[in-house]
């Protein structure tokens, strides 16, 4: 079975949000980390997985993504905070590949 991700990625300042749906979470953090997708992201630094979702259907991952983007800032940072009160980059801790990098990829805020 096939699943997809909503994610929220933040910049090292915690000051600008993204949220985002893929069917590849791995691949679509390569592309933001190594500044591979040009655009938002990629200009403001945006790399920092601070919280995700999973599910089975992808009309129900774009459903949220869409209800989870319409939300207010307050909203949004009670959600990562209800599970991620630190603020982490939930990549460091699950992708290998991510734990090396250095700050100079991560300071070009």
């Amino acid at each position: 079975m096939k699943s997809y991700y909503v994610y929220i990625l933040s910049n090292k300042k915690k000051v600008t949000l993204y949220i985002g749906v893929t069917s590849n979470l791995l691949q679509r953090l390569y592309q933001h980390k190594y500044k591979l997708l040009k655009g938002f992201t990629s200009k403001y630094s945006i790399d920092k997985l601070v919280y995700f979702e999973e599910y089975n259907d992808v009309r129900q991952a774009i459903y949220r993504e869409k209800k989870l983007k319409a939300w207010n800032r307050t909203w949004k940072i009670e959600l990562i905070e209800k599970e991620n009160k630190e603020w982490n980059d939930l990549s460091m801790t699950w992708i290998p590949a991510f734990a090396g990098m250095t700050t100079r990829n991560n300071n070009k805020e």
